[in-house]
């Protein structure tokens, strides 16, 4: 029996997997070819049963004839799941949000990778409130975020009743503009960057990418281990921050592309270090240079810190860079 129930929690995960994979809403047919294809062998009345055992327990949502889509009590289920393999770590995520960005930052138009967060109707001006402090301070990818409600998608995320969707740039934006340019980059880990006079100093905790299901700035938020809003107000504490490493050879394609990313609008490169020089105390391999960035979720972590209970999804999907807005118009 202990067999049966596991089995059924093991396919249940992979659809959702399945779903939380896809930006538009799915049914039992593709979710079918879909295994299939990866040679799992079912069949769609068993797709059924498990489409409708998902949606008693809040895991997804129907739209119609379109089929469904994952909530976020799916997604959380998902991240809490024993069942981990390689394709779910976090540097894998990385990598395809990466690989599937188009965004130009010299036409300003594209898809880029976001984060979602998930925050009450009644609790969204007090946070774009904190959030727009965030970004006047710096301590964010960028001031632009896309805002979804009730019913509609943003990313990957349908947006749940009672809630508002505030989409925030990923940070992985950017090694995904570099990706585009032929600069491939080395995924380390994300970690808590303390802050001296609002000068970063050096990685006080980290979490590394390869091996880990869940995404770092996730954790550091949800373990309240960041004091963002204090670093904002005194230039000293702890944000999130994430190291990277590029060849040396594409150092100044780098350079080049950061400049263009910021007229865009899309900064949050703390350091761009040099040849096999460690970063704020961190090893460098002789051929690499270290890059450290800031996580796109640091405005989020403002008022989390504050008490405002958010659930954050990162790297949650794309979007059309059109969709943006500054925070100020909208706070």
């Amino acid at each position: 029996m202990l067999a049966e129930e596991n089995d059924t929690e093991v396919k249940l995960i992979t659809i959702l997997k399945l779903l939380n994979n896809s930006p538009e809403p799915i049914g039992s047919t593709k979710i079918y070819r879909m295994l299939e294809r990866d040679g799992i062998v079912s069949n769609e009345r068993t797709i059924r049963y498990y489409l409708k055992l998902a949606d008693g327990r809040g895991y997804t949502l129907p739209y119609g004839q379109d089929g469904r889509m994952i909530t976020a009590e799916g997604r959380r289920q998902i991240r809490d799941a024993l069942v981990v393999s390689k394709l779910d770590t976090s540097k894998y995520k990385l990598e395809k949000l990466a690989y599937q960005t188009t965004f130009d930052p010299q036409k300003a138009s594209g898809q880029l990778p976001v984060n979602v967060s998930l925050i009450r109707d009644r609790d969204i001006k007090e946070t774009l409130r904190y959030m727009n402090d965030a970004c006047k301070a710096g301590f964010c990818v960028s001031d632009l975020v896309a805002v979804a409600h009730e019913g509609e998608i943003i990313g990957s995320v349908v947006i749940p009743p009672g809630y508002v969707g505030l989409a925030t740039v990923c940070s992985v934006t950017v090694n995904g503009v570099l990706l585009k340019a032929g600069v491939p980059t080395e995924y380390s880990f994300g970690g808590l960057l303390e802050i001296c006079n609002f000068q970063p100093k050096r990685f006080v905790a980290i979490i590394n990418y390869d091996g880990s299901s869940l995404d770092p700035s996730e954790e550091f938020i949800r373990s309240r281990m960041t004091s963002v809003g204090e670093t904002v107000k005194t230039g000293a504490g702890k944000v999130i921050g994430v190291f990277r490493t590029i060849p040396a050879l594409a150092k100044e394609t780098v350079e080049s592309k950061i400049s263009q990313l910021n007229e865009a609008g899309i900064g949050g490169v703390s350091t761009l270090g040099r040849n096999g020089e460690p970063v704020y105390r961190i090893s460098v391999a002789f051929d690499r240079v270290g890059l450290v960035q800031l996580s796109g979720l640091n405005p989020v972590a403002t008022a989390v810190e504050a008490g405002i209970e958010i659930d954050t999804i990162a790297g949650s999907g794309m979007i059309e860079f059109r969709r943006l807005r500054h925070v100020a118009e909208l706070s």
